[in-house]
């Protein structure tokens, strides 16, 4: 399976080619729509000039990274924290894993373990380093043993809860469904 998102297709090109630019895209996906997260890498790359490295990026001056994140339309709701978690990302990306995104998940050897790496990411809780499990396993084909448990809901197939199970306008729709049920749900718990 591929990356099929409702984006622009040279931003889904780059998400089925390039490791870092689903790894920002899961790391922006959070107070913005999903669109415009799995859009940013693609956004960022053009500015840029070209396909940035997780090396070039953790070096960034952060300033300018900044800059870069706010010229309009700003790639993300609040661009001076997205820039510097971004930059986070890519230090420990570029420290621990030699500046190859994919070797965050090439060798897991469960998904347990794979979960474990994700979820100790800057900004990562348990819920969104579910989703990139999950994301991997069912676009990306990563699928060490045990990595639908590791996903938790987000695994089960047709779950139809997260970015990892779009593939086309009705499961977007599904999706968008889902999450405003989650915080209907939220919403009434809080206030009985």
């Amino acid at each position: 399976m591929t990356f099929s998102l409702p984006v622009p297709a040279e931003a889904n090109d780059l998400l089925n080619r390039d490791p870092l630019a689903v790894t920002l895209g899961i790391v922006l996906d959070q107070q913005i729509t999903l669109e415009k997260a799995f859009t940013s890498p693609w956004v960022l790359a053009q500015r840029l000039g070209h396909e940035p490295t997780a090396v070039e990026i953790a070096e960034f001056d952060p300033e300018a990274l900044v800059a870069i994140f706010s010229e309009p339309p700003a790639l993300h709701r609040f661009p001076k924290a997205m820039a510097a978690r971004v930059q986070e990302v890519c230090r420990v990306i570029a420290e621990e894993y030699d500046g190859d995104a994919a070797a965050l998940w090439r060798d897991a050897a469960t998904g347990a373990q794979l979960y474990q790496r994700i979820l100790a990411l800057p900004g990562f809780g348990k819920q969104k380093a579910q989703i990139f499990v999950a994301l991997l396993g069912k676009l990306y084909d990563v699928r060490p043993e045990g990595w639908r448990e590791a996903a938790g809901g987000y695994g089960e197939e047709g779950s139809h809860r997260s970015v990892a199970d779009i593939v086309d306008a009705e499961s977007l729709a599904k999706v968008r469904a889902y999450k405003k049920q989650v915080k209907a749900e939220a919403r009434a718990a809080k206030e009985s």
